[in-house]
């Protein structure tokens, strides 16, 4: 599905464990008696046991069950304290030891057998104990683990015991696995009942027909044991995984959407990231949105007195911040729709080489790339948080003889293109009505506060470009409807009062004029203040 490679990787050393048919009975109550006998019995022997149980629930109830009847004494893991468990697990191994545990507790993997030494040593010295100092003591304790990993080796190794059935293999196997380890012995045996959720649902008439003589000469308490009996559970459980494997194929196809035009988006901003003059880029979308404009104000083939002058008219004030004589060029002799874009582009394009040399070419290049930026991830944000709510109710169009994926397919790609047509409009209408006025002195010291800031941070990561702050505010005022320019009140700047200096970066050169960055000079003057 993923169109990945799959290598197997070989056991390091043989598995000589033992793995047992398993053992079906009639009903859940003979099932969880006979499963607590045969604990109780590898426990009179000294032999360590791992229960594995589907649910907290049936963990308790057999829990209480061992309890009751036998007294033999358990631990249970329930993954609710994991300090405490991970102690648990790597003492499962001793003898006589019998832990019951779900499948989220994990930690399988550090049960040793005759006992972990580390564990051992952390429980009975402490978690300070010295290697040198006590030294004596940990000997001691080795010695005893090696004598008890002796004594499990010698009762069979580590016995691992399922009550059910989990709905993948792949569980199950885990579950065994825990037991013959690096060539250790061991063994396993499921304990089931045709009552089993599995066995109810997916296996049961074919078990019925099967158990149907057998059923007649069992006694109470007893078990079926036959190969075929766990091959047709292995294919219950087949047609369990096929199902969800299933699912997930149908959620990738839905995923995929979504990641095709993540690709676009992330390869866009890469490049705007990477480049310093993102002025084509910010051109040619002033220029599709003036052509945009026209031809949804101005019908294609159309006479000029069927121009609607008067929206084009208010649309150039709104997104360009022009007032154009629209309704005077339309009434000249011989104009076309394309000769009203050219001129239009044109007022834009003056506009535009006034403002950046008004700026400053540097200050302005930097402003524009930083505005680009923010307005791109806003508006894929708002993208992203449309399709999750188009996702969550397509499934309904299946009640109208659709197919959700290919309805989901064509609203997210109309979706995209629109989001792509107003995040260039609102780029054009807010570069084209911000203004930004600094004094040579202002304009010196916000270079040195862009050059010293972090590039913007991936998408992924979620984190807002730290450059953005401060014209936050500008461009969602930009963005309402009929708002002027905004020009920023100059502020006095004097390099002898840092009171007029304003916030500097630690990183930034000190508007003192010394050539050392500020933490190294007036910067640290402040934080001894």
């Amino acid at each position: 599905m993923y169109n990945l490679d799959v290598i197997v990787i070989p056991t390091n050393v043989p598995v000589v464990r033992d793995d047992h048919n398993d053992l079906v009975f009639t009903s859940q109550k003979d099932k969880l008696v006979a499963s607590i006998k045969e604990i109780h019995s590898m426990y009179q022997v000294g032999r360590p046991v791992l229960v594995g149980t589907t649910s907290v629930e049936k963990s308790k109830e057999l829990s209480q069950d061992l309890q009751t009847k036998y007294k033999v004494p358990h631990e249970v893991l329930n993954a609710r304290h994991h300090e405490r468990e991970a102690f648990i697990v790597g003492q499962a191994g001793r003898p006589g030891a019998v832990t019951i545990a779900t499948n989220m507790a994990g930690r399988g993997t550090d049960i040793k057998l005759g006992g972990n030494l580390e564990m051992c040593v952390h429980d009975e010295i402490g978690p300070e104990a010295d290697p040198v100092q006590d030294k004596d003591k940990i000997e001691k304790i080795a010695e005893r683990i090696e004598q008890d990993k002796k004594t499990v080796l010698e009762a069979g190794g580590l016995y691992i015991i399922g009550t059910e059935r989990h709905e993948s293999r792949r569980i199950d196997n885990q579950l065994r696995g825990r037991s013959g380890r690096q060539g250790d012995p061991g063994a396993s045996m499921f304990f089931l009942s045709v009552e089993d959720d599995l066995m109810r649902i997916f296996a049961g008439d074919r078990l019925e027909a099967l158990l149907g003589n057998a059923k007649i000469g069992l006694q109470e308490g007893e078990a079926l044991e036959h190969p075929l009996i766990s091959k047709m559970l292995e294919r219950a459980q087949a047609k369990v995984e096929s199902m969800h494997f299933e699912v997930r194929k149908n959620l990738l196809k839905f995923d995929n959407v979504m990641n095709d035009q993540r690709t676009i988006i992330y390869e866009q901003r890469r490049e705007i990231m990477a480049s310093d003059d993102v002025e084509d880029l910010v051109q040619d979308m002033r220029h599709q949105v003036i052509e945009d404009t026209v031809s949804a104000t101005v019908p294609a083939g159309s006479y000029a007195e069927q121009w609607d002058t008067a929206s084009l008219h208010t649309e150039c004030q709104r997104l360009l911040g022009l007032d154009l004589p629209i309704a005077d060029w339309a009434k000249e002799e011989g104009i076309a729709d394309q000769e009203l874009i050219e001129r239009i582009i044109d007022a834009s394009d003056r506009k535009m080489a006034a403002k950046v040399a008004h700026t400053g070419a540097a200050v302005w290049r930097q402003v524009e790339k930083s505005i680009v930026l923010q307005l791109l991830d806003q508006q894929w944000k708002e993208h992203l948080l449309n399709l999750d709510h188009l996702r969550q109710g397509i499934n309904l169009r299946a009640f109208g003889q659709k197919d959700p994926l290919n309805e989901y397919k064509t609203e997210a790609f109309a979706a995209f293109e629109n989001m792509l047509d107003v995040m260039r409009e609102v780029i054009t209408q807010t570069l084209s009505l911000v203004e930004v006025n600094f004094d040579e002195a202002q304009a010196q010291q916000a270079m040195h506060a862009m050059e010293a800031q972090p590039r913007p941070q991936e998408m992924h990561e979620g984190r807002d470009d730290p450059a953005l702050e401060g014209e936050g505010s500008v461009m969602k005022d930009a963005r309402e409807n009929n708002v002027q320019p905004i020009k920023a009140a100059p502020i006095k700047f004097d390099k002898n009062d840092p009171s007029t200096w304003g916030k500097v970066q630690r990183n930034a050169s000190c508007p003192c004029g010394s050539g050392k960055k500020y933490k190294h000079c007036h910067g640290a003057l402040a934080q001894q203040a």
